[in-house]
């Protein structure tokens, strides 16, 4: 039964974006990109809202908040609701003023066309590395609730998503996000009552969650270091943090949606209030982590839970919910991850269809054969991030690692080339290789490279504590990610001003329409 729901479910998904592909009109490239710069607001929110709300949003959430604390585990959905309402409050209204097309435009405008091409590789990478991310989330949780092969589950969702994605673009992906983030409201607010009512209540499941861990109910880590909570770790909760919001901003899936929205005063109340809404949605899922906490789970479940945790959602819905219920949860999960991966694909096509092949290499091409390189580009890479999702076995860890990249390589350069208008081709140059040096500096255990900076000891006059203890697992918990955004940050602006004479700046201007 649970199967023929889901298949079901899916050819829901692709109707509504069979349907709203219509609204492509002419099936031009601002159709499919940003849907004719013509989405309701209504529609608007909702779809960037489902973006965020992705699968790692909630399953992460639950077991943030299982194994860890309410802090660790509202950190990712209460920083990205605060990415989106910056976004809305700085950035938004200045990117549809100027009417670009992908995020990688004012770097083109600042910077020229084959600076902008290496730039472009960080946020190209984000977007494939997060589509197959999503889709081992949606195979582990088909294989946990319906016993269906990784595989299969895997191969299935890129189908339907690509689908209508290459059918309908933006105006698709905006209606089944719509569609999805209310199957995911549903599914999350249907289990609650029933998961709470095995736990005993919510007051007796929040008394034992708060009995076992006293100084980890709040949103915010301690100021001062306490049993839990180290120096080094209040830190490093504020180095992610910093990542997860100024980081969550230059990311194309995000810009399209402003750039789709009908004004510049829309698409920066699009974006706050999308913000809230994340936030919101953080809720269901925190209170879910502490339900599992509480809840006595049989022996075999309990230990498969300490391994992997990540497991805690999928099965509080399978063994704790009624099988209509559970139905709905894992609707709610499969809806959180189908409207990201259609929102991802469809942004890494943007890019890579318009600022590269386009922009760069072939700008001779007429608006049909623009139209059809879009949708070709998204199909390949639909089918890149399915490979893999299925030969890659890191490909979180590689997710993780560009969202670094975005973080400390992209976000000081999309600040200055929208808001210095003094910032040149040398200076982002300077500031990319030593924010790179900074971040690689700090080590990444994903290609065994050690830590070369000795962050430590080079700042333990400043914060004290034992060398040893900035590290944890193997891993360095000193803040080394925002040091390194934050150098280039500075030194942007200021090569840029040492060295006018060579290399002058460009003005911010819509290239492609000048």
């Amino acid at each position: 039964m649970a199967l023929v729901t889901v298949l079901c479910m899916y050819a829901v998904f692709l109707g509504i974006g069979l349907a709203a592909a219509r609204k492509t009109k002419d099936g031009t490239s601002a159709d499919l990109l940003l849907a004719g710069r013509a989405m309701p607001l209504w529609l608007a929110v909702l779809t960037m809202t489902a973006t965020w709300v992705d699968g790692g949003y909630l399953l992460g959430t639950v077991e943030g908040t299982y194994k860890g604390s309410v802090t660790l585990g509202a950190q990712g959905g209460l920083c990205f609701g605060l990415s989106l309402i910056l976004g809305g409050l700085f950035f938004a209204r200045r990117m549809r003023q100027l009417e670009f097309t992908t995020l990688i435009d004012p770097f083109e405008a600042r910077f020229g066309k084959a600076w902008a091409a290496v730039l472009f590789v960080p946020a190209l990478l984000g977007e494939v590395f997060w589509s197959a991310e999503l889709l081992v989330a949606i195979g582990s949780t088909f294989g946990v609730m319906l016993g269906l092969k990784l595989s299969t589950a895997i191969l299935l969702s890129a189908l339907i998503v690509t689908i209508y994605t290459v059918l309908g673009g933006m105006w698709s992906v905006a209606y089944t996000d719509a569609f999805q983030l209310g199957l995911v409201a549903l599914g999350l607010l249907a289990a609650m009552p029933l998961v709470f009512y095995a736990t005993g209540g919510i007051g007796h499941a929040w008394a034992a969650y708060t009995a076992a861990r006293p100084d980890g109910v709040g949103l915010l880590p301690p100021f001062h270091a306490s049993a839990n909570w180290s120096t080094p770790a209040i830190i490093n909760w504020w180095d992610v943090s910093m990542m997860l919001m100024l980081g969550g901003i230059p990311w194309n899936c995000y810009f399209q949606r402003v750039l789709s929205c009908q004004s510049p005063a829309r698409a920066q109340q699009h974006s706050l209030l999308a913000g809230l809404l994340t936030i919101a949605f953080t809720v269901p899922p925190l209170l879910f982590g502490v339900a599992a906490f509480s809840y006595h789970w049989p022996t075999d479940l309990l230990a498969r839970l300490q391994t992997q945790p990540a497991d805690a959602l999928p099965l509080l819905f399978q063994y704790v919910t009624p099988p209509l219920i559970a139905v709905l949860g894992l609707g709610a999960i499969i809806g959180a991850v189908t409207s990201s991966f259609s929102a991802s694909i469809l942004s890494a096509g943007s890019m890579f269809a318009w600022n590269c092949c386009h922009r760069l290499l072939r700008p001779d091409l007429n608006a049909r054969q623009i139209t059809r390189l879009i949708r070709w580009v998204i199909v390949a890479l639909g089918a890149f991030a399915a490979v893999l999702a299925l030969k890659v076995q890191s490909v979180q860890a590689l997710w993780f690692f560009t969202s670094d990249l975005i973080f400390v390589l992209l976000f000081p350069q999309l600040v200055c080339a929208l808001f210095d208008p003094q910032a040149n081709r040398i200076g982002s140059i300077t500031a990319f290789c030593l924010s790179l040096v900074l971040r690689l500096g700090g080590g990444e255990p994903l290609f065994g490279l050690p830590a070369l900076i000795p962050y430590p000891a080079l700042f333990s006059a400043l914060l004290p504590g034992a060398t040893q203890s900035w590290y944890q697992d193997g891993a360095l918990l000193f803040p080394y990610k925002t040091l390194a955004a934050l150098a280039g940050l500075i030194a942007l602006p200021l090569v840029s001003r040492l060295t006018q004479q060579w290399d002058a700046p460009q003005p911010l201007r819509n290239a492609a329409t000048s």
